[in-house]
């Protein structure tokens, strides 16, 4: 009896977890695996366009650089990543005329790295983010990584998410506020920014003396034909933007965990430095493989570019026939947000999983609310990744236009 009431006083005990960690928020793109799972086990076929994870072969250069090394030690790798990868992406970079040096570039562990690190580098506990959004969802964490706040703006899915008035920027405007962060092209929206936007993105950074945290892992993907715009290439504020690269997207090498942080600030990259030597050193062999990549690509970048330009076509075709959805027209990236006909998307698109099969087969997709900081927004909307051959995705619109009719919370059928 003693021996009971003792086991009952340690499980009362028992100490509590960090307040940081009970306000993350759960990946809009991940959190609905174990149903996907569950669904798998029932013998279901699953198609999976939740998540940026192309299903194009990696290039062979990449695998063969793997398969053909030669150490006879994986080493740890410098800090700030292998200096002839760094040397290579500058070559890389001047293509799109994004003048840089070796100095000015940081490999990381994937572009999650390179934001997180960037956050910490350069703000307080406190500080303040403007954010426009939907905005891809793990901004808010590697926020709260850093003990910093996101204020957001929501674009309006009837205008293509373009960028809302820089006038509702203004009003976010305070005393903490240190930065602003973009993605360009856009995820989740596939929206591109113009070059006026981004002038007016530059007139406001420099105006409140912001950072500019600027997402251009996509920029291959630009699909309007008009000149693509870095943030590097907005004059005057040279010394406030820090740009956030990763081969994942690209050279569908999502698995090395390969990104690159760029700055022509030395105080941010004397910072971000620290924070690489803590963790001591980016992936070797995922360098090795991003390296190989950098050269002789050019036709597999294309022949992707093309792919992805008619799966964009098709698949945005096909949603805007679905009695009751509207899609944009995404012109970047491979992403696109959909306005479906229901009561709730994080509902809808975990009910596919659990409760509905179009001929042993379902859908995963995710629920644009988890990409939205604003309460409220994004509850019709989901993120489609079309990432799946032509073929797989013609079956996708079939699974989700039977699901919405047999959806108990369909708002636009008229029973």
């Amino acid at each position: 009896m003693y021996i009971c009431r003792l086991t009952f006083y340690f499980f009362e005990k028992m100490p509590s977890t960090s307040k940081r960690g009970n306000i993350m928020p759960d990946s809009p793109i991940r959190k609905l695996v174990p149903l996907a799972n569950k669904a798998k086990e029932k013998g279901r076929k699953v198609y999976h366009l939740n998540i940026g994870q192309p299903d194009l072969p990696t290039p062979e250069k990449a695998l063969e650089a793997i398969r053909n090394i030669q150490r006879s030690i994986l080493e740890y790798s410098p800090s700030e990543g292998i200096l002839s990868l760094r040397q290579k992406l500058v070559g890389y970079y001047h293509k799109f005329k994004i003048n840089v040096d070796v100095e000015d570039i940081i490999i990381t562990t994937g572009g999650s790295e390179a934001v997180t690190f960037a956050f910490m580098s350069c703000l307080d506990p406190g500080d303040e983010i403007i954010v426009p959004e939907p905005a891809y969802a793990n901004y808010e964490a590697f926020a709260i990584v850093a003990g910093a706040e996101i204020k957001s703006i929501p674009a309006k899915i009837e205008e293509g998410f373009a960028l809302p008035p820089i006038e509702e920027f203004e009003k976010l405007i305070t005393p903490k506020t240190k930065g602003m962060m973009i993605c360009n092209p856009n995820n989740p929206t596939g929206y591109l920014y113009t070059r006026e936007e981004m002038n007016k993105i530059r007139d406001l950074v420099k105006k409140h003396d912001l950072f500019l945290f600027s997402d251009e892992v996509y920029r291959e993907f630009c699909y309007t034909g008009a000149p693509y715009i870095s943030a590097f290439h907005l004059e005057g504020i040279e010394q406030n933007v820090i740009l956030i690269d990763s081969v994942s997207k690209r050279y569908s090498e999502c698995g090395i965990r390969v990104g690159a942080l760029l700055t022509k600030n030395k105080e941010v990259r004397k910072n971000v430095m620290k924070f690489c030597q803590a963790r001591l050193s980016p992936p070797l062999i995922g360098q090795i493989a991003a390296e190989a990549s950098l050269e002789g690509t050019e036709d597999y970048l294309m022949d992707s570019y093309n792919e992805y330009v008619e799966r964009r076509k098709f698949l945005i075709d096909g949603l805007n026939r679905i009695e009751g959805v509207y899609s944009p027209i995404p012109m970047g990236a491979f992403y696109t947000v959909a306005r479906l006909p229901v009561d709730d998307s994080d509902k809808f698109c975990a009910w596919l999983l659990s409760d509905f099969e179009y001929e042993n087969q379902t859908l995963f997709m995710a629920p644009a609310s988890g990409f939205y900081t604003t309460p409220g927004y994004g509850r019709d909307e989901v993120r489609l990744a079309y990432v799946l051959k032509k073929s797989d995705l013609a079956i996708c619109l079939k699974i989700l236009e039977a699901g919405l009719k047999a959806y108990p919370g369909n708002t636009y059928r008229k029973d």
